[in-house]
């Protein structure tokens, strides 16, 4: 009977449809039971054995790999894949898949929620009231203003909908443009430089790679406005830390809403210390719809390669079909 890890803590006691098809093409499910995602040395005790992980963001590296030589598949559960070492994975003949159009939704969500939760000084005041004080203020509006978006992909596209509905200018910048979308949707494309310094709001959708690495930092932090936020619901390594921490200790920037960092959880970032940012624990595409809907497009991906299927759609190597084998 193949073995499959089910390695994401969020996953760790959540029954489902994800669960019922793997079980049905009988697999034999391995919980690692952790109360944390896991790291290098613990992938190494739960994984061999296993011909297929539905993975988190544990590091799949070469030295994962190769101690793991019956792992046929690496089913991200997201759209992220960072963590995964393709060309070691490509390689060995490993496929690794994707779970694409199931969380751009919570994203864009989770993005809102950040911008409101600045805007309107959400936290401060919450604080204010449960300490017994009544603080009332003038906060910042949403509407009129500029949304600058960095990657209009399927989560940028959908933080493009929300920001229209909140009667919002939209700007954005996107290697590969969408102009039906953009049309459709009132979105205005411009380079990078002119959508940091007209944007009262710079949201980051990009994926994470050698040319988008610190595309935030003190150069492009300076053409942004004094009075603009930076949104990052992407991934961490998209922003130079230490770079924005400067701004905004400095007021170069108003603030920003975070909920990825290079090093997770952000221990020794100077980000945290802040009062003018929101924070939260890289849970932006994790509600309990997408977790379940991320889940079941994992593990219908292991279904389908054990079956001699091959999910082009979600598969991010395909250059390891040639090597591939169940």
């Amino acid at each position: 009977m193949p073995k499959v890890l089910i390695a994401p803590l969020a996953l760790a006691n959540l029954e489902g449809r994800h669960l019922d098809i793997l079980r049905e093409a009988g697999f034999e499910l391995v919980f690692p039971g952790l109360p944390h995602q896991l790291v290098e040395e613990e992938l190494l005790t739960w994984l061999p054995g296993c011909s297929a992980a539905i993975a988190g963001m544990e590091p799949y590296t070469p030295r994962v790999l190769d101690a793991c030589p019956m792992l046929r598949v690496i089913a991200r559960v997201g759209v992220g894949y960072d963590a995964v070492d393709i060309p070691a994975t490509t390689a060995r003949g490993v496929a690794v898949t994707i779970a694409p159009g199931t969380n751009q939704d919570s994203v864009a969500e989770h993005t809102f929620c950040l911008i409101l939760g600045l805007t309107r000084q959400l936290v401060a005041k919450h604080n204010s009231m449960k300490a017994g004080r009544w603080e009332r203020g003038i906060t910042l509006p949403v509407r009129g203003a500029t949304l600058g978006i960095v990657g209009l992909g399927r989560i940028g596209k959908s933080v493009a909908i929300r920001g229209e509905a909140f009667g919002m200018r939209l700007v954005a910048y996107e290697p590969y443009p969408d102009k039906e979308f953009a049309a459709a949707h009132k979105v205005e494309f411009m380079p990078l430089e002119r959508l940091l310094a007209e944007s009262d709001f710079v949201s980051l959708h990009l994926p994470l790679d050698a040319a988008s690495r610190h595309l935030i930092n003190k150069k492009t932090l300076a053409l942004m406005k004094k009075t603009a936020f930076l949104i990052n619901t992407a991934r961490g390594g998209l922003v130079n830390e230490q770079d924005l921490a400067d701004a905004l200790k400095a007021g170069a920037i108003a603030g920003a809403g975070l909920d990825v960092f290079e090093k997770e959880p952000p221990i020794g970032s100077p980000l945290p210390a802040l009062e003018n940012v929101l924070l939260t624990p890289h849970e932006a595409g994790i509600d309990r719809k997408s977790l379940q809907d991320m889940a079941f497009s994992a593990s219908q991906a292991v279904v389908d390669l054990s079956q001699s299927k091959w999910p082009a759609e979600k598969i991010v190597n395909p250059a390891a079909k040639e090597k591939f084998r169940w």
